[in-house]
């Protein structure tokens, strides 16, 4: 189970290998949103690192497209089921295009493939002993006929009385519950009230023996400990039986694939999606010419990555690799899983605007790359969840991408092109700062592998400010005034393109319509992680530059949020007001699959005056920092100079007003609690980049004294304040 080495000293890895790579599938039910992307963005930078590298990496997807949900929306729009899935995967495949999603292949899972996949995959378990028939009871509609899904049945909360909530858990106020316990339940597809009615269903018993020993060993090799931990919180301990088994069947109606030897029952949704990784990489490789089963069997010396969110955790740590391993299949060399997406501090909105689509992207003409980059700047190998804050994106985009990284090009290339015949000095290939950053490649390449991508970048901006430096240092544009300095100049701009070029290598898997742009400026081949050792030559020049990517504006920000907002007042429609059509609408909409209940967000209910929302109080960073170096602030009587470690590349510099009640040499060594993420405040001084926690009395006066907060001794520089 363990996967490669990927701590960021050891290099890049040696050895061509084979990797399988999958992002979690769609349900084609609906919109691709910018919280998806966060997924197939991480992905796809993964993949294109690792092939850049020489390795032979397919990155392989497709739409989820069985379930209910399916059913009924199609039954409401007049159209097949077929017709419906069709047409929703015509839309994800454009947005992926946009976005650079990479994908080998993307397919389906209403495909041959995966039919004769899901059964292959239930004989195998069914000859193992792990698929056991068991009548149960179930909600059923007596109008409509069909068996209910718990989010098809509605009523009232049991535990706080809020109208309307789904029959798993409420929405206001986070209890989880069974259907049978709503007041007032009744089915969202026909307003009836439902009754209970009995049928046989089929389980796979993850609850034998067998699953729960084979578990308990592989969860060892999962990457990240927070993973490990919730598995092992799952598993309990030796011989707690927490392990249920998983109903994995379906009355009809229902769109999906029916169960061999048994009329009327299909397969869940949740058992042929997860097989469905396996039936586009099958596609593929019918096409390419691959051995399908020389990576997939058991014995396989292939690796196999699933990048999901935390919130299908669950599916993809117990029951897929369970299915696997007992029906002869390899399992996977790691399971990686992201946080959720915040817009601006809270959860994605649409009343503010903030629910924003790739299509409403795509059509208000914002760079793809811009998004790619801001999420890579921002994500690392934990399951922690991740803020867009729109005013940071706009200054992180034009700082760093523009500022620094284009800037270089743009200074230096109309130079060379023009005194040089676009010929750079070959001499100048060796200079000490291009011998800097050529070292550097090695670590940023480990750094994507380790799924680090916010490091890789801060390293590489680090190394674009180095050279911005130099080519303030050496004023090309002072140089090119006098013949004299033709030498010096030739020099100057040679250095700067190559930095460019390795910059841009750095970038690569991040921005790879950029990247495809910038090796047709310098005549080059597609740039490999090989390739910071072979420098430009006089022998190939580069071609006339022509600009690379406009800065962000703010017009550009608000056409999306209120192209976003227009979108939800367009799909409003009072007169769809009728029990039955309204709340099959309102069921369709939500993704299918049921997500893990802690991963339900409570609705927040306006907050009286003088209070705060949960949302308000979301929107606040709070970290652990520890105060490596505190001084004086000369010339002021209340300031203290603190430099705190927050668990980043480098340190912050903050000022507090807490001269009065502390000497310097008593603070340096201490953690205490900073608000991270206040924006930074130019002072007299310099700049203070956030704010540390301290207490003192309402009446200073009468109470003097001024507390800094100090966490419990266990925490550790960067950890979250909740």
């Amino acid at each position: 189970m363990s996967a490669p080495a990927t701590d960021p000293s050891a290099g890049a890895p040696t050895g061509r290998r084979q990797i399988l790579v999958t992002s979690a599938l769609p349900y084609a039910n609906g919109q691709i949103h910018i919280g998806h992307l966060v997924e197939y963005i991480q992905t796809d930078i993964w993949a294109r690192a690792l092939r850049m590298h020489g390795h032979e990496v397919y990155y392989v997807g497709a739409d989820d497209t069985h379930g209910t949900p399916i059913m009924l929306r199609a039954e409401k729009e007049g159209i097949t089921p077929k017709a419906l899935i069709e047409r929703v995967w015509q839309e994800h495949k454009r947005d992926f295009d946009h976005f650079g999603i990479s994908f080998d292949n993307y397919y389906t899972t209403d495909s041959d493939e995966n039919r004769v996949l899901a059964e292959t995959f239930y004989r195998a378990l069914k000859d193992a002993g792990l698929i056991e028939a068991r009548d149960i009871e179930q909600a059923y509609d007596p109008v409509r006929e069909m068996f209910l899904p718990d989010r098809f049945i509605k009523g009232e909360c049991p535990k706080c009385g809020a109208k309307d909530q789904y029959g798993d858990n409420c929405e206001a106020c986070g209890a989880a519950y069974q259907p049978t316990d709503l007041v007032k339940p009744y089915s969202v597809v026909s307003g009836a009230t439902p009754v209970r009615k009995t049928s046989t269903h089929y389980f796979f018993r993850l609850s034998d023996p067998r699953c729960e020993n084979f578990l308990r060993g592989w969860v060892g090799g999962l990457a990240q400990p927070e993973a490990t931990n919730k598995m092992r919180e799952w598993l309990g301990g030796v011989g707690e039986a927490k392990l249920a088994d998983w109903d994995i069947s379906r009355d009809a109606p229902y769109f999906g694939f029916e169960i061999p030897d048994a009329p009327g029952k299909y397969f869940y949704v949740w058992l042929d999606a997860p097989v469905g990784y396996y039936a586009s990489f099958k596609h593929l490789a019918a096409q390419r010419g691959i051995d399908f089963d020389a990576w997939v069997r058991k014995g396989s010396t292939a690796e196999q990555y699933h990048f999901i969110g935390k919130d299908i955790l669950y599916f993809h740590t117990l029951f897929w690799p369970a299915m696997l391993e007992f029906s002869g299949h390899r399992t996977p060399t790691n399971v990686f899983a992201h946080g959720f997406l915040t817009v601006d501090g809270v959860k994605m909105s649409k009343s503010r605007g903030t629910f924003i689509t790739a299509q409403s992207m795509i059509e208000t003409g914002l760079n793809p790359e811009w998004l790619r980059y801001y999420f890579a700047a921002k994500l690392n190998s934990t399951m922690e969840d991740l803020d867009l804050n729109l005013d940071d994106f706009q200054a992180r985009v034009n700082s760093d991408l523009v500022g620094k990284y284009v800037n270089i090009a743009s200074r230096t290339a109309g130079f060379l092109f023009k005194r040089f015949e676009g010929r750079v000095q070959d001499s100048a290939m060796q200079h000490p700062l291009l011998v800097t950053l050529r070292a550097a490649i090695p670590n940023i390449a480990a750094l994507y592998e380790a799924r680090e991508y916010n490091r890789a970048l801060r390293q590489t901006m680090e190394l674009a400010d180095a050279v911005n430096a130099f080519v303030d240092s050496a004023k090309p544009w002072d140089q090119a005034k006098d013949s004299a300095n033709a030498v010096a100049l030739h020099e100057t701009c040679s250095v700067s393109i190559e930095a460019f070029r390795l910059l841009t290598l750095a970038l690569k898997p991040v921005l790879p319509a950029l990247a495809q742009a910038v090796e047709g400026f310098l005549g080059i081949a597609p740039l490999q992680w090989a390739d910071a050792a072979v420098p430009l030559s006089s022998a190939q020049p580069v071609n006339a530059y022509k600009h690379l990517m406009t800065r962000v504006e703010q017009k550009q920000i608000d056409a999306l949020l209120a192209a976003n907002r227009e979108s939800l007042q367009a799909s409003e429609n009072p007169a769809a007001a009728t029990c039955g059509t309204a709340a099959i609408a309102a069921a369709t909409a939500a993704p299918a699959k049921a997500k893990a209940k802690a991963g339900s967000a409570a609705q927040t209910a306006e907050a009286p005056p003088g209070m705060i929302s949960i949302d308000d109080f979301a929107k606040i960073d709070l970290r652990i920092a520890k105060i490596v170096a505190c001084s004086a602030v000369e010339g002021s009587d209340k300031l203290l100079q603190l430099t705190l470690d927050v668990g980043e590349e480098t340190t912050r510099n903050v000022f507090s007003g807490i001269k009065s009640a502390y000497q310097p040499e008593q603070l340096v060594g201490k953690l205490t609690v900073m608000v991270a993420n206040l924006a930074p405040r130019k002072m007299k001084f310099g700049i203070s980049e956030g704010m540390v926690l301290a207490a003192s009395a309402t009446n200073e006066k009468a109470e003097p004294g001024i507390y800094v907060l100090e966490p419990d001794s266990g925490a550790k520089p960067g950890m979250r304040v909740k």
